[in-house]
């Protein structure tokens, strides 16, 4: 999709008073502050976002800074003062703040200027996933400087008291099969190795929501002013999310962990699960684009996506396929087919 040229500060209203556009800031400063806050850090990328649309982006750096300094502080005094908290819970914690942080505030203000540009949705995302990374290492690092240990470390430790009071549980359960136990046990030693990759996943999905959320509040405010809806409000619509090529060389060369061993294999194998996550979310793009082509939508698109979590739980293969059609879209481009009245604003993402 073509990109716009780069605008001068951001998408801020001129003539606002100051006023105005103080009142505007101190919202956003709370409003962050408060997304520092579990679960509503979900949104943080969205409200840095929102608040450039808004006030430019010298005012929302400004906003991140009171809105990350009074959040993080609230939230780490929160923390120490619960009763029974343990050095160990209040490590994570800390660490936790920092990687909020070093990982979606700090990376949603850097690919600020692509969404001002009109860039691709995966090109936004992927530029947030490629600013992210060094944030967990930052996160990782402070970690071990300042809280003595390590960021994974205590999250690998949290993973495993949680499943093993969730195998304990199944172990007191009447009629429970040893052999089920056992592949439950197995599937958690599993997942313990891909505890990395699911972290990055989680990031993913907060920009993903982030940038919906930006487009559609850019489309509305788009339409308000203008009564108008332009060509360029789709580009952010879950439908039109398409994956750069380049990461088909990802892709191929993290597909050779099994070839490798020891940490490279580790490495390897968590950027494998984290390309095919994104590939899988592609798919269901693909999905949610050809249900738009054919005119389903509400009841119909409730329903076809119920079906989808049908086939997951039950058979398992809906996201195998997706995750297939999301790495040969590049290929075949399953979008091509669109019907001439379709809208890129009639259908709900």
């Amino acid at each position: 999709m073509t990109e716009m040229p780069l605008q001068s500060d951001s998408l801020e209203m001129p003539g606002r008073p100051f006023g105005q556009m103080a009142r505007s800031v101190f919202g956003y400063v709370l409003l962050m502050a408060l997304t520092f806050f579990p679960p509503m850090f979900v949104f943080l990328p969205a409200a840095v976002f929102h608040c450039g649309i808004r006030n430019g982006r010298r005012a929302t750096w400004l906003a991140l800074a009171l809105g990350a300094t009074i959040g993080i502080g609230l939230a780490a005094v929160t923390v120490a003062h619960q009763p029974g908290v343990t050095a160990f819970e209040l490590r994570l914690a800390y660490a936790s703040l920092a990687g909020e942080l070093f990982t979606l505030a700090l990376p949603a203000m850097l690919v600020l200027p692509l969404l001002e540009r009109n860039a691709s949705f995966g090109n936004v995302l992927m530029a947030s996933l490629l600013v992210a990374l060094p944030g967990f290492a930052a996160t990782e690092m402070g970690t071990r400087t300042w809280l003595g240990g390590s960021h994974l470390a205590d999250q690998t430790a949290q993973w495993q008291q949680s499943t093993a009071a969730v195998i304990a549980g199944y172990q007191r359960t009447p009629g429970m099969p040893p052999d089920a136990i056992e592949a439950v046990r197995k599937v958690f030693a599993a997942v313990t190795n891909f505890l990395p990759a699911m972290s990055v996943s989680g990031v993913i999905v907060c920009f993903m929501l982030s940038i919906l959320m930006f487009g559609r509040l850019r489309a509305w405010r788009e339409f308000v002013r203008t009564r108008e809806v332009s060509e360029s409000a789709g580009t952010y619509l879950f439908r039109n999310f398409s994956l750069p090529e380049w990461l088909l060389f990802a892709f191929v060369i993290s597909g050779l962990a099994p070839l490798a061993t020891g940490l490279l294999q580790k490495v390897a194998s968590n950027v494998l699960v984290v390309v095919l996550f994104l590939y899988l979310l592609q798919g269901l793009a693909i999905f949610r684009s050809l249900l738009a082509a054919i005119g389903i939508n509400g009841m119909g698109l409730l329903f076809a996506f119920l079906l989808l979590g049908f086939l997951t739980f039950t058979a398992g293969v809906a996201p195998i396929l997706l995750t297939i059609a999301g790495l040969f879209d590049s290929f075949f481009d399953f979008r091509k087919f669109r019907r001439k009245d379709d809208s890129n604003e009639s259908h709900t993402d």
